[in-house]
């Protein structure tokens, strides 16, 4: 196997076993700490458990890879690779007790994103992908779809309302309902690109995105066919990025609404 390829294997595990372990405090929520980080944007005990648990077995395994979390400070690495980590993207959900959240890794080296998983342990399924070699749901190949116009289906618009400012988002929905679209949001921006790279939606728009959100999503959609507005690699892993991501016939419609209401 490769570095990235062993990698992977490691990371399906951690993903699955983290999963596991946010699923045993979905389970009580009753016994959940909840603090609110800003408007919309919480965080609770099981996110810094999960994040603690997988921080510490990346360590054990790769000692020399760096680490950047939601919750935790990141941690500077030798080797030029970097973990990135979600332990639960959509805890909105998670607290209020909506089976839609998962956990979310990616390695990246050098700021491209070499390997992405996304597990979501309350529909059993496991997302995952690898620069060059496809990109799979429970060892499924996926593809993303063909759809040439946004009528055929739906698009997920995300929107932090802690970082970004309300006239965009609701001109992006305007004009993507006036093509005869459809709006699509469940609160988990990373769930929502794998979606995308399952075909299960159109494409996915935002103007801004944290790399633990989208770096492993955008890549399973390039490696399902899918297109992508291209990121930094010396900036989107710790500053984040705009994302324009869909099916390759669909995605040049996404990209005039994303630059028409994004300013971009």
């Amino acid at each position: 196997m490769t570095d990235s390829s062993d990698r992977l294997v490691f990371a399906i595990d951690l993903a699955r076993r983290a999963a596991e372990l946010g699923l045993s405090h979905f389970r009580s929520l009753d016994t959940l700490t909840i603090e609110s980080k800003g408007h919309q944007d919480l965080v609770s005990n099981a996110d810094r458990d999960v994040e603690t648990f997988v921080r510490g077995e990346i360590a054990k395994a790769y000692p020399e890879d760096g680490i950047v979390g939601e919750e935790h400070a990141p941690v500077a690495g030798t080797s030029g690779r970097v973990w990135v980590i979600d332990p639960i993207d959509g805890t909105a959900n998670f607290v209020r007790g909506i089976p839609a959240w998962c956990v979310v890794l990616a390695c990246a080296k050098e700021g491209v994103t070499e390997i992405g998983v996304i597990c979501e342990p309350c529909s059993g399924e496991t997302f995952w992908a690898e620069r060059g070699k496809g990109a799979f749901v429970n060892g499924k190949p996926i593809r993303t779809t063909a759809a040439s116009s946004l009528s055929e289906g739906s698009v997920a618009i995300g929107f932090a309302a802690v970082r970004q400012e309300t006239a965009p988002a609701i001109q992006a929905i305007t004009d993507l309902l006036a093509q005869g679209g459809v709006f699509f949001r469940n609160a988990s921006g990373a769930l929502m690109l794998a979606y995308v790279a399952g075909g299960r939606l159109l494409g996915y728009i935002e103007q801004h995105m944290n790399s633990w959100d989208c770096i492993a999503g955008l890549l399973m959609i390039e490696e399902a066919g899918g297109r992508i507005m291209p990121t930094d690699p010396a900036t989107v892993v710790t500053e984040g990025t705009v994302v324009i991501a869909g099916g390759a016939n669909v995605y040049p419609h996404l990209e005039t609404i994303a630059r028409d209401a994004y300013g971009l």
